[in-house]
C-alpha cells in the first residue's frame, strides 16, 4: 500500500472512532455565561429544546459553575418549562453545593467549581415540538454574586 492510502485509511478510521465515542444520549448540554459573574432575578437563563418523540423518557441535569467566593452552601432556583402550546410549569428546587464543613461538592479547577446535578428523572413530554427551559435564581441576594455559568443537560434516559 502506498503511504498516502495508509494515511487516508488511518484518518478515516480515527474519525469513525472519535464519532462513535461521542455521547449520543444528550439532547442538549448547554452552559450560559452570566454577565460579570452576577446572577440577577431578571436574568433568566433560557435554553431551547426540541422534542421529537413523546414516548421516550428524559433525565434533566442542572449545569452550574461558581467561584470559591460563593458564600452559600446551596442555591435555590425556579425551573420553568414552557411547552410548544405556551403552557408553563414551574418548580422550585434547592441544590446542595457544599458539605456542612464547607467542602464544595463540585469538581474544582483552580478557583472554579462545576456541577452537573440530576434533578428530574424519567420525564416524558406530552407534546412534540419546541420547548424552552428557563433557570431563575431564587436566593435572597439580588444579584447573586460569584455564579459564573448556569445551564441544562437533557438526555435520553437509559
Amino acid at each position: 500500500m502506498k503511504p498516502v492510502k495508509i494515511l487516508f485509511l488511518f484518518v478515516a478510521l480515527l474519525a469513525t472512532f472519535l464519532a462513535s465515542c461521542q455521547d449520543q444520549s444528550a439532547i442538549v448540554d448547554t452552559n450560559i455565561e452570566l454577565d460579570k459573574h452576577n446572577w440577577s432575578y431578571t436574568e433568566k437563563v433560557k435554553i431551547p429544546l426540541r422534542i421529537e418523540a413523546t414516548d421516550i423518557s428524559y433525565n434533566f441535569y442542572l449545569n452550574l459553575r461558581h467561584t470559591s467566593d460563593y458564600k452559600y452552601s446551596n442555591i435555590f432556583m425556579l425551573i420553568h418549562i414552557i411547552g410548544p402550546d405556551g403552557k408553563k410549569t414551574t418548580e422550585r428546587r434547592e441544590f446542595k453545593l457544599a458539605l456542612p464543613d464547607g467542602e464544595w461538592l463540585g469538581s474544582g479547577s483552580g478557583n472554579l467549581y462545576s456541577y452537573q446535578i440530576l434533578f428530574k428523572e424519567g420525564h416524558k413530554f406530552s407534546l412534540p415540538g419546541n420547548y424552552v427551559i428557563e433557570l431563575e435564581q431564587n436566593m435572597r441576594d439580588n444579584p447573586l454574586d460569584y455564579v459564573t455559568d448556569a445551564g441544562i443537560r437533557v438526555e435520553k434516559a437509559k
